[in-house]
């Protein structure tokens, strides 16, 4: 699909959430591709993907009706409202903060807002990234590995979680009160558990720790413990579609994106330079006829680790987000829209 053809298929009945939903219509600030079509890797059958930003209205800011966002699974669109999006591109979510770094013309909408979104992305980069993009890319591991024709082992699953675990660690501390490394001790064992060899233990000693910051924290350990679950029981459905190679290359696609970040190169959504070893790779040249990735792959993938490694101790981007630039640009956009100034 083109993008003229693109164009005008969001104009189609389908679409007129886009324009009859209260949240949306003249509150889209930012509507733009995602997914393959935003990474420049998609091919003929390849779905449409929409994603975007929507400001929040006046009774959202003042009220607790507050609006985080808006989902059309019929046409795989997303619309998230600013307040929501500014949390998420505070922590460099790599599903959200791919938004920012599309080509120009791949922007559907852009008011003067979303393009003052655009202008300042710079204080949302941090070292963020290495735990955002490195436990996205671990998961995305894990899912190359499982849909593979011979399902990674159980001792070997564990530890897998456990790295995922340990990679948003930083990412929890920095949105419930933190923990340190000895009051959450996370390690693997001989398991209790009937039909696993090992599993995950923790040692906890916390006191005068706030409940509703455990419950969440608590949570998220379990949605990481869960999802891992719901992996397994679509693998045969993944191997029977062939998207082996498909997260083979989300993969290599992730760990580029990050290596951009780390140097100081911003957030770079279509990979025009990697264009042909995406491709390659999705298309299935590294992966052999059992669906396993051929010794090649993961060459291509330590050697981009490697140079993810010394970017890592060597980035100049600073450790935390300008949350003073970010805050002040969520009010001074909120306070305008509370005065109707947009």
């Amino acid at each position: 699909m083109t993008l003229e053809q693109i164009k005008q298929k969001i104009k189609e009945p389908e679409y007129n959430f886009l324009v009859e939903n209260e949240h949306l219509g003249d509150n889209i600030i930012l509507l733009g591709l995602g997914g393959s079509h935003a990474y420049g890797t998609n091919i003929e059958t390849s779905d449409l993907d929409i994603r975007g930003i929507a400001l929040n209205q006046k009774s959202d800011i003042l009220t607790n009706n507050n609006f985080e966002q808006f989902v059309n699974e019929e046409t795989d669109t997303t619309i998230y409202g600013l307040n929501k999006m500014i949390t998420l591109l505070s922590n460099l979510n790599p599903n959200t903060c791919e938004l920012l770094g599309l080509k120009p013309e791949h922007y559907l909408v852009l008011s003067p807002i979303g393009q003052e979104l655009l202008d300042n992305i710079d204080m949302f980069i941090s070292k963020k990234c290495i735990q955002t993009f490195g436990g996205y890319a671990t998961s995305q591991l894990y899912r190359l590995k499982q849909k593979s024709s011979h399902s990674m082992q159980q001792a070997d699953l564990e530890k897998h979680i456990l790295k995922t675990i340990n990679n948003l660690h930083n990412d929890f501390n920095s949105k419930y009160s933190s923990i340190s490394d000895d009051q959450m001790h996370l390690y693997i064992d001989t398991a209790v558990q009937e039909g696993y060899d090992t599993e995950i233990f923790m040692d906890l000693k916390l006191s005068h720790y706030p409940v509703r910051d455990y419950c969440s924290l608590w949570n998220e350990l379990q949605a990481i413990v869960k999802s891992y679950s719901k992996i397994g029981i679509r693998n045969s459905k993944a191997i029977e579609h062939g998207k082996v190679s498909k997260h083979a290359m989300h993969l290599i696609r992730l760990n580029f994106m990050l290596l951009d970040i780390l140097r100081g190169n911003g957030i770079i959504t279509y990979r025009e330079k990697e264009h042909d070893l995406l491709m390659d790779i999705r298309n299935g040249k590294y992966t052999k006829d059992d669906n396993q990735m051929i010794e090649a792959f993961y060459d291509i993938l330590y050697e981009v680790e490697k140079e993810i490694d010394y970017a890592k101790n060597n980035t100049s981007i600073p450790d935390k987000p300008d949350y003073k630039r970010i805050n002040e640009f969520l009010a001074n956009v909120n306070e305008r829209v509370v005065r109707g100034e947009i």
